[in-house]
C-alpha cells in the first residue's frame, strides 16, 4: 500500500468550479451594486440641480430649456410657468433630465 499525500485531479476540479461559481456571482453582485449606485448619485446630482434651477425661477420665473454648464452637461433641463387655480400665484415646474432618468419639482410662487 501506498501512501499518497495530495489531492487528485477530480478534487482539484471540484474546488475550481466551486471558487469559480463564487467568483461569478460576487462580480455580478458587485457590478449590480455599482450600478445602484451610479443611479443614485445621477438622481441625487438631478434633485440638486433642480432644486437650484428653482431657486432661479423665484427670481426671475421664465419658461426656458437647456443644458447645465460643465461638469453637468449631460444632465438638461426644462422650466415651465404657469397660472395657479390661486389668485396671485403662479406654478413653477422644474424638470431636470439625464439619459432615461429625470427629476421634476413643482411649486407655487407669487404672480409678477
Amino acid at each position: 500500500m501506498r501512501n499518497n499525500r495530495g489531492f487528485t485531479l477530480l478534487e482539484i476540479i471540484i474546488a475550481l468550479a466551486v471558487v469559480g461559481s463564487l467568483l461569478v456571482t460576487l462580480i455580478y453582485t458587485l457590478n449590480h451594486h455599482l450600478g445602484i449606485a451610479e443611479r443614485h448619485e445621477s438622481v441625487t446630482v438631478a434633485s440638486l440641480l433642480a432644486k437650484n434651477k428653482m431657486a432661479e425661477m423665484e427670481e426671475k420665473p421664465e419658461p426656458s430649456t437647456g443644458t447645465f454648464p460643465e461638469p453637468y452637461s449631460g444632465y438638461g433641463y426644462a422650466t415651465l410657468v404657469n397660472a395657479s387655480l390661486f389668485a396671485g400665484l403662479s406654478e413653477v415646474s422644474v424638470k431636470v433630465i439625464r439619459g432615461s432618468e429625470s427629476i421634476k419639482l413643482t411649486e407655487l410662487i407669487r404672480s409678477r
